[in-house]
């Protein structure tokens, strides 16, 4: 199995993950996806605009980025 790490962007800074999970690629960009709409529930915008990411990487570097941008427009 293979070590992935998974750093977080808040909208405002990221956090580094320095424990990681050891799993298959797969499982990495799922287990991305799902810490990124977690990351989005705890981080409700108070404004009209907010980047929220989840990076995969391995030593080696970023393999995946998982990204949500919510742009709210009034229309009317």
């Amino acid at each position: 199995m293979t070590r992935f790490f998974f750093d977080t962007f808040n909208g405002k800074s990221w956090m580094t993950d320095d424990v990681g999970l050891e799993c298959e690629a797969e499982i990495a960009r799922e287990h991305a996806q799902s810490e990124l709409a977690d990351l989005a529930r705890d981080e409700l915008p108070n404004g009209d605009q907010l980047v929220l990411a989840v990076r995969v990487r391995q030593e080696e570097g970023v393999l995946l980025e998982a990204r949500l941008d919510l742009q709210t427009v009034w229309l009317r």
